[in-house]
């Protein structure tokens, strides 16, 4: 188990979100710019990630867009790293990487043994079969597909069950967003701090 779970806590959507989670001790920030219930713009984006202190990660999450567009509006949103889910390619990895920015590459628990190879990223995100559902599944299943890289664990993480989905998983860290809403794509303070908590609570 690692001694500090990196925790994001993606889909923050309001100044209040971004001070709590930083306040919670949040190592990386999410802004979805994509088509979502959690969908800012990326002016908006750029109005929340200038309150984040150094150190703090701040990612744009894309679904479908290519990574020019990507690029173009995490550019516009100031954010520092760019997160990539649906059916994407080393080159595209590469590509993001060059426009300087550090990548998170999302894929489905489910899914082909080469999609959990290393293409350069910095955090590989393994995610539930239907992505965004809140369900929960077997964390342990990806165990050894992933072993020895950097990578998150998501999908169906709650205050209740994040430590043992690190430890059951052996992810460096998690990705939460359903499970710290009061409503869908409404975001709960109290939640929030107590993810945080429970997530970087020692063994």
């Amino acid at each position: 188990m690692n001694t500090h779970a990196f925790v994001k806590i993606c889909g923050l959507a309001t100044a209040e979100d971004v001070t709590v989670a930083v306040a919670g001790g949040a190592d990386a920030l999410g802004f979805v710019l994509t088509s979502s219930a959690r969908e800012i713009t990326p002016a908006h984006a750029a109005t929340l990630t200038a309150l984040v202190p150094q150190g703090v990660a701040t990612v744009a999450v894309f679904r479908s867009e290519d990574t020019a567009t990507a690029i173009t509006r995490a550019r516009e949103a100031g954010v520092g790293w760019i997160q990539l889910h649906g059916t994407r390619t080393p080159a595209e990895v590469a590509g993001v990487l060059e426009a300087g920015f550090k990548v998170i590459r999302a894929v489905r628990m489910d899914a082909p043994t080469e999609q959990f190879e290393h293409w350069g990223e910095d955090f590989l995100l393994i995610d539930a079969a239907v992505p965004g559902s809140g369900e929960s599944w077997d964390y342990a299943k990806v165990r050894t597909l992933a072993a020895g890289r950097n990578w998150l664990v998501a999908g169906g993480l709650s205050t209740a069950n994040v430590a043992a989905a690190l430890a059951e998983s052996g992810a460096s860290g998690a990705d939460v967003s359903s499970g710290v809403e009061s409503s869908r794509g409404v975001k709960d303070p109290a939640l929030i701090t107590a993810f945080l908590k429970a997530a970087h609570q020692q063994p």
